[in-house]
């Protein structure tokens, strides 16, 4: 199966359709388990998850579980699951990196504090396993236990390389892997364990869901230096502000002079944005936008690979367009 396999538009949008109806179901297991006695934790809480998004992790948890027939009404737990996850993770990134913008909008922390999101980020965290355990899936265990576990690493792993312009494209690759593949991973992963698919079909499932957050992310990189500010709804040049070497500021420097390796080197070590728009043209003169997004395109390319090894119907051709729309977004 491949990209070129995908079914026609209109086709396409009855399943987003579909889709549609279930990610209501998920938004009313949200609503749900967010309730909390604690007047500020309701607040925060809420703020961040209804604070938009592509909601990526939980469709592609109810998306797996249709394109497997696993119908169960443990879909969506599970999509509710990762989004608590993704969206604690979010709390926290946003105090470690100093954000005061996240999809067009002020972050918890800007508005909150650092203390309040950090502790609400916690408390989504702690709400997700209440209610993965009561799944009663040792698997399901499992699978949220080590990428929660990993998606730390990540984290750590990612403040480690901050200001450090020798880091190599391994260990960015790695930490992408870590801090966001993962969870794209997990979530794909789940659909399978719903299934009780076997171990070579639910590694199928979790290698489309890594490629497609390694290509989410090489994308998002990209758009850092080539968006504008209200379409990213976050800071143009935010990874060059806190000092983040990604994927196109490394190749310009491997294709750049030694006056303009120079001053990216030196932004990247002092997270200085003054002279951004000299360093935006150097990475977009040497092509490194256009190299990180065609390393995307490979990604993807490696997801759709991946489904092979699932039944053909609506579901898993909606999963293939979701690896095209996965690199050719602009936001």
């Amino acid at each position: 199966m491949s990209v070129a396999s995908i079914l026609p538009r209109e086709t396409i949008a009855g399943v987003l359709q579909l889709l549609a109806g279930e990610m209501q179901e998920v938004d009313k297991v949200i609503g749900r388990s967010l309730s909390s006695d604690v007047a500020l934790i309701d607040q925060i809480a809420h703020y961040i998850v209804h604070a938009g998004g592509k909601r990526m992790r939980p469709k592609l948890v109810l998306l797996f579980a249709n394109a497997l027939s696993a119908t169960t009404p443990a879909r969506f737990e599970l999509a509710a699951v990762v989004e608590f996850i993704h969206t604690a993770t979010l709390l926290h990134d946003d105090v470690v990196d100093e954000s005061s913008l996240r999809r067009g909008k002020p972050t918890a922390n800007a508005l909150f504090g650092n203390a309040a999101s950090v502790l609400v980020g916690d408390f989504l965290y702690s709400r997700a396993f209440q209610m993965m355990v009561s799944v009663d899936r040792m698997r399901v265990l499992e699978v949220l236990a080590e990428a929660t576990n990993v998606i730390a690493e990540g984290e750590v792993l990612q403040l480690m390389n901050m200001h450090d312009p020798d880091v190599t494209v391994e260990s960015y690759l790695k930490v992408i892997r870590f801090k966001t593949a993962k969870l794209f991973e997990a979530s794909a992963r789940l659909g399978a364990v719903l299934a009780d698919a076997d171990r070579a079909l639910e590694e199928a499932c979790a290698g489309y869901g890594r490629a497609l957050g390694t290509a989410f992310q090489l994308i998002d990189d990209v758009l850092d230096y080539e968006g504008e500010t209200q379409q990213l709804g976050k800071n143009v040049g935010d990874d060059l502000r806190e000092g983040k070497p990604t994927l196109p500021l490394l190749i310009a420097m491997e294709r750049s002079t030694d006056s303009e390796r120079a001053l990216i080197r030196e932004a990247i070590e002092k997270g200085e944005v003054s002279r951004l728009q000299e360093i935006v043209d150097v990475v977009r003169r040497t092509g490194a936008l256009d190299a990180t997004r065609e390393a995307a395109r490979a990604e993807a390319r490696h997801a759709s690979e991946c489904l092979s090894r699932l039944p053909r119907n609506q579901w898993t051709e909606s999963l293939l367009e979701f690896a095209v729309q996965s690199v050719e977004r602009h936001s």
